[in-house]
């Protein structure tokens, strides 16, 4: 499901801001860029935002910036080692009788000269860290919520549409059955009349119709799948279980199209599948 959620969390040390972005999606896929300095946590952050979050494709942004009073300058010159090069160098020249000059840019290119600050954290800043975290992760589940709701909704109305439907179909069954009864005494007509005729065709489409004849039980299946979908819809974690109970009532609707031979209910049973198709569409957006 789609949300999104934020936080600025004043810590001891540093001020962490988080931002969550999530979309649609039927797994998890995880995107998490944090401070350097957490690298050694990353896995276990990872885990840590799996026990959170189960669904979609999630963005997660962390920065952190030390509040006044604790900055540090980012680098330090490693003096001592500085100062024996500089001494070695000092002594070599005057060995040598070679210019001594340049001995200061040269020490300074010499590798360990910088001492990267900054990168150390503490297990407060840690903590810290997570609990900014599940504030952000909380705003998100907020917003998840509400938009939850109005999806619900929609949901709902589009269900009872393909529930509401079913009137329509049981009008034009009676004019089905004669349609359909029609052909068969026409096809019985010209085996009576036409010794020609095939009759093991007749038998077959005998059967053939009888079997298309009652479609009374995938009505009842249809009304069925629907008041569990609709059921469902307040049960928490049902993306999935949704799903699989809108593929139950396509096949229905596409049972009743099959059976239909009648353009009337052949146009309801369309606008069915249309109904159905948004379901479809909607319900990715469920966890």
């Amino acid at each position: 499901m789609t949300g999104y959620g934020s936080t600025e969390f004043a810590g001891s040390k540093y001020t962490f801001r988080i931002e969550i972005k999530a979309l649609n999606g039927k797994f998890l896929e995880l995107n998490l860029r944090m401070p350097r300095m957490f690298s050694d946590k990353e896995i276990i952050f990872r885990n840590y935002i799996t026990s959170k979050i189960q669904r979609g494709t999630v963005n997660i942004y962390i920065t952190a910036e030390k509040l006044a009073g604790n900055e540090t300058n980012p680098v330090t010159l490693n003096r001592d080692l500085a100062t024996a090069y500089y001494m070695a160098w000092i002594d070599l020249s005057k060995n040598l009788n070679a210019d001594s000059s340049n001995i200061l840019s040269t020490i300074m290119q010499m590798p360990e000269m910088i001492i990267s600050n900054g990168q150390e954290y503490t297990e407060t800043d840690w903590n810290e860290l997570i609990q900014a975290f599940d504030i952000a992760c909380s705003n998100l589940e907020k917003f998840r919520l509400e938009e939850g709701n109005n999806l619900s909704i929609i949901l709902k109305n589009h269900c009872l549409a393909i529930e509401n439907f079913l009137p329509e179909i049981e009008k034009t069954e009676n004019e089905r059955i004669e349609i359909i009864k029609d052909r068969l005494k026409k096809n019985l007509e010209d085996v009576q009349t036409n010794e020609s005729f095939d009759k093991n065709r007749f038998e077959q489409e005998i059967i053939y119709y009888l079997e298309k004849f009652d479609i009374s039980e995938e009505k009842n299946r249809l009304k069925s799948h629907c008041n569990h979908f609709l059921n469902t819809l307040d049960e928490p974690e049902n993306g999935r279980k949704l799903n699989f109970i809108a593929q139950e009532i396509g096949r229905e609707i596409n049972t009743l199209g099959a059976k239909a031979y009648h353009s009337a209910m052949q146009k309801t049973v369309v606008k069915m599948k249309e109904e159905l198709e948004k379901i479809k569409e909607q319900v990715l957006n469920v966890l």
